[in-house]
């Protein structure tokens, strides 16, 4: 752990009382003799205390630049750059460890935190709940009404191990079906047995599918839900037109997204340039789009009718110091996992570098929604 100001000031004033004491008691002196000693004393260590003084606090506080500069570059260099079969291997990884579920619950996304939650402070509020409520408003903003769609099969691209599914399952009622498809075959273990122990085995399905190359027919679902999963996608064009085909006319498609800025309106700086290529290395991603840039590709499959968007950065943001913030108030979760402790400060350092990339306008909270053209 980095050292701060204050430790190397402590550490400094410490070598400085340590360096300045006497190692020998010095022997009895004539009254002449100790007003000489002192004098000649108080000369030599004017002379050398300063120069003492001067050469601790520069190695301490070198030691300390040393050890702060030589973590951030470890943590700095991207472990997981995305590749070929990375973003299974990833989620396998993390199912199988249990960390992600101890902390994040069964759902795989960022939380939705009121303006009146925030005001009071985001630590007040649940952090599992949190994603709960994502899902309501999520569902809010795709008009997905469980009144209106109790019998509709649903589509769940890029469904973790399944969390968001069994919740559509539950609250869509018994009459609807809920496929969820990842590239993990761990999570769809996991997914599968969470749906048999809570009693929706029979209205859920998880499989291990490419979203760029569904193996379902055309027109076979009546809403697509796809919830953080684009970041992963090598080919974001793909990625919508598998979506927007499998999709039934007058079907509805809702999806988040983490998106960067739009760098044709404000170009990205050297810096952004920098954050972002850690951002997408870190965590497997191949790239991010903006929003509009999505928008745009739906746009262009010509079978969607309007499609609304929305950055909700503001109600997402608190999620990311969040997470920190309950491995730290609760480390049970990890502490006895030695071997992944420099993963999980990893992916502590990633949190907080995406804390910082969206409060700075570099990312955005990506929401879109719209409805499949009916056939003429």
């Amino acid at each position: 752990m980095p050292f701060s100001h204050r430790s190397v000031v402590s550490i400094a004033t410490l070598a400085l009382v340590v360096g300045s004491s006497h190692a020998f008691a010095p022997r009895q002196l004539s009254s002449s003799e100790r007003q000489s000693k002192r004098t000649g004393t108080a000369i030599h260590m004017n002379a050398i205390v300063p120069k003492v003084a001067i050469k601790a606090t520069a190695a301490i506080a070198t030691v300390a630049l040393a050890g702060t500069a030589g973590v951030k570059l470890i943590l700095d260099r991207p472990s997981r750059t995305y590749g070929e079969g990375t973003v299974g291997d990833e989620y396998d990884e993390w199912t199988t460890d249990g960390i992600l579920e101890y902390y994040w619950g069964e759902h795989i996304h960022l939380g939705y935190y009121s303006d009146e939650e925030m005001k009071r402070g985001y630590k007040k509020k649940n952090f599992i709940q949190a994603k709960y409520d994502f899902i309501d408003e999520m569902m809010k903003f795709g008009n997905i009404d469980p009144a209106d769609n109790r019998q509709a099969k649903v589509l769940d691209v890029g469904c973790g191990f399944g969390g968001t599914s069994r919740y559509l399952a539950k609250a869509l009622g018994s009459e609807s079906h809920v496929t969820g498809i990842t590239l993990s075959p761990k999570q769809v273990e996991r997914g599968t047995q969470l749906a048999q122990e809570q009693g929706v085995a029979s209205s859920t399905k998880f499989m291990v599918m490419d979203a760029l190359n569904m193996d379902f027919p055309d027109n076979s679902f009546d809403i697509v839900w796809a919830c953080e999963s684009g970041e992963h996608m090598p080919d974001k064009k793909k990625y919508i037109d598998e979506m927007m085909r499998v999709l039934k006319p007058g079907g509805k498609f809702v999806m988040a997204c983490w998106c960067q800025r739009d760098d044709s309106k404000v170009p990205f700086d050297e810096r952004d340039k920098r954050d972002l290529k850690f951002l997408y290395e870190e965590w497997t991603h191949p790239y991010f789009v903006s929003i509009d840039a999505f928008k745009k590709l739906i746009d262009n499959t010509g079978v969607m009718g309007q499609v609304k968007t929305a950055d909700w950065v503001k109600n997402t943001i608190p999620s990311w110091r969040h997470s920190i913030w309950v491995g730290v108030y609760d480390p049970f979760g990890w502490i006895f996992k030695v071997r992944k402790y420099l993963k999980i400060f990893r992916d502590a350092y990633c949190l907080e570098r995406m804390h910082r990339a969206f409060k700075r306008g570099l990312m955005e909270y990506g929401m879109l929604a719209a409805t499949k053209k009916s056939l003429e």
